[in-house]
């Protein structure tokens, strides 16, 4: 996974430095989403993987595959990515796209895990706090899981805020074993 990640960093930057130029990085992150989902997709990927197809192949039909849903910006660059046979790349991409456009915007996706749905304001209270702590602007979504018993567990990229008492339990289970 660590290489298919830095095969896509480059593409991810260009795009995200063309898009930042414009001012359209909204437009081309849902492009990207779009053609990521369809280069994830099990019959395309075989498209992608053919090594029969000349990439101007691949790529006619993989525009193809995405109509009128891209820009010619957008079209333009997918053909690149098709004539360096990195169409498959879309996924990190449109990933690292996304991560870039975040950290411009000083926005991230906070995940949180209940035992129980949390109510609204509650989730707005976790989303003022973490954003004062990591400030960034906070966008929570919130899952529930029944096997936390209570408490929650907060996800912010990278940091991991384990406050539920299953985790609470194994940390003292681990204390009595040591």
């Amino acid at each position: 996974m660590a290489e298919l990640s830095t095969l896509a960093r480059p593409y991810a930057k260009a795009a995200f430095e063309y898009a930042s130029d414009k001012g359209d990085l909204e437009s081309w992150l849902s492009q990207l989403q779009l053609a990521a989902a369809l280069a994830a997709e099990p019959r395309v990927e075989g498209l992608l993987n053919d090594p029969a197809l000349t990439a101007a192949e691949q790529a006619d039909r993989f525009l193809g595959l995405l109509g009128d849903n891209a820009s010619g910006p957008v079209q333009n660059y997918l053909r690149v990515l098709a004539a360096n046979r990195r169409l498959r790349l879309l996924p990190q991409v449109c990933r690292q796209f996304a991560e870039l456009k975040a950290e411009k915007e000083r926005v991230v996706e906070v995940q949180v895990v209940s035992a129980f749905d949390l109510p609204e304001d509650v989730r707005d209270r976790i989303a003022a706090a973490l954003g004062k702590r990591l400030e960034r602007e906070v966008v929570v979504s919130s899952e529930t899981d029944p096997a936390l018993l209570g408490g929650v567990l907060i996800r912010a990229g990278d940091t991991v805020i384990d406050g539920s008492v299953r985790g609470r339990l194994n940390k003292l289970a681990e204390a009595l074993t040591h």
